[in-house]
């Protein structure tokens, strides 16, 4: 009886459990969503989901079984791969609406497969480094991994997902041993590139810079380039909004204020914080929104799931639903603390920040502290690809924890 007890608790069961609660969650949430739908196919959506949980069972199983040490000797060949697959799509293929391909009644989102491609590259690059990470031949190469792909997939055009490698970046160098004046050197290039739409509060912010840099005195070549890079992005500001496509440039403006369009671009934000406000401290009940009864609530099964969640059970259900979250970023990078491994260690901790990223924008696009980005809510939002994605993930980080004393 021990030995068993012994073996499931190598598998991690507050962490599975989590992910399973989260899943769970998620299919009553794309229920209630969808339940009055006019349109009878769209309420069968939580019994899709269910079908992709059960394919999901076999990615995690997949990742679970799957040796580490095969990912770490294929890190590489499955970026590249991604790469050129998403490449191929972009410029060869006819995919749906850019971003997904069609197999039969399913769609697959390439980009998902992105995420665990760049984890993979990622984690096998900073496992096997001996130099000091905060130099700028490793953050090159950092860049070097992560910006092709990216480009790529921002091409789709898929901004949010890009976001998401340069926050899965951002948490593995910092993991790495960047400090945390290193992270905000690395993103000042992108603070300097918002600011510049004022040009008073830019300079400020550059006079600032140059006195952190002064202080903490990097090496010369590395100050060079974060303010050359800075001076780059400040100027070209312009040039990147013109660029920006039409529903890009106005979800930035409708964040900014969304009372400027009630009817058109602001109307997901406003009817959001609509629903979750409605809810109070109880919720309305299970299948008593009328936000979401009464579709007002626009992509209540995908994008806004976590207003469906506020407004029928209220602050209570959101604060279990994020507890969850909680729990399961909890174990995650306590596996990545635990195991001897360096490649584990930052897949376990990848892993975590993918999560998180996630969470972070997709709960504050609901409450509308963040832009509508498209980013999914993992484990919970209407979504095969996703879901997947998010299972391999929490069977890699249980693949760690179960050799977390091999080197």
């Amino acid at each position: 009886m021990e030995r068993a007890w012994k073996r499931i608790r190598g598998y991690d069961p507050i962490l599975i459990g989590s992910a399973l609660a989260l899943t769970g969650a998620g299919i009553l949430l794309i229920y209630a969503s969808q339940h009055s739908a006019p349109n009878p196919s769209d309420r069968g959506y939580w019994s899709r989901q269910l079908v992709w949980t059960m394919v999901a069972m076999v990615a995690f199983v997949a990742a679970v079984k799957i040796p580490l040490r095969f990912h770490e000797v294929f890190a590489y060949v499955y970026l590249s791969g991604i790469g050129a697959v998403l490449l191929g799509l972009l410029f060869f293929a006819n995919v749906e609406g850019g971003r997904w391909i069609a197999l039969g009644p399913a769609y697959l989102q390439p980009s998902e497969l992105a995420k665990i491609a760049v984890l993979f590259a990622l984690s096998r690059y900073l496992a096997y480094l001996k130099r000091p990470l905060f130099g700028w031949k490793p953050l090159m190469i950092v860049g070097l991994l992560v910006g092709p792909i990216s480009l790529l997939v921002l091409k789709q055009p898929d901004l949010g997902t890009a976001l998401v490698f340069l926050a899965v970046s951002l948490v593995m160098i910092f993991w790495g041993g960047v400090p945390p004046v290193g992270l905000f050197f690395l993103v000042s290039p992108l603070i300097s590139l918002i600011l510049a739409f004022n040009w008073m509060v830019w300079i400020a912010f550059a006079a600032i810079l140059i006195i952190m840099l002064w202080r903490v005195r990097p090496r010369l070549t590395l100050s060079i380039l974060i303010v050359t890079l800075n001076l780059a992005f400040g100027v070209i500001t312009p040039i990147m909004w013109n660029h920006l496509r039409p529903y890009q440039q106005n979800r930035i403006l409708i964040f900014l204020n969304p009372g400027a369009d009630p009817r058109g671009a602001g109307y997901q934000i406003i009817q959001s914080k609509v629903a979750i406000g409605s809810g109070g401290f109880w919720g309305k009940g299970f299948l008593e929104g009328t936000q979401t009864g009464l579709h007002f609530l626009p992509a209540k099964h995908t994008d806004f799931i976590f207003s469906v969640c506020g407004e029928e059970f209220g602050f209570i259900g959101s604060f279990v639903l994020l507890l969850l979250f909680g729990i399961f970023l909890w174990r995650a990078i306590n596996t990545g603390d635990l195991t001897r491994n360096r490649f584990g260690r930052f897949l376990a901790v990848g892993a975590a920040g993918i999560v998180a990223f996630q969470l972070l924008v997709n709960v504050g696009m609901t409450l509308g502290l963040m832009p509508v980005t498209g980013i999914p809510l993992p484990f919970v939002s209407y979504g095969g690809s996703s879901l997947v994605l998010f299972w391999f993930l929490t069977g890699l980080i249980v693949n760690v924890r179960r050799n977390w004393q091999e080197y």
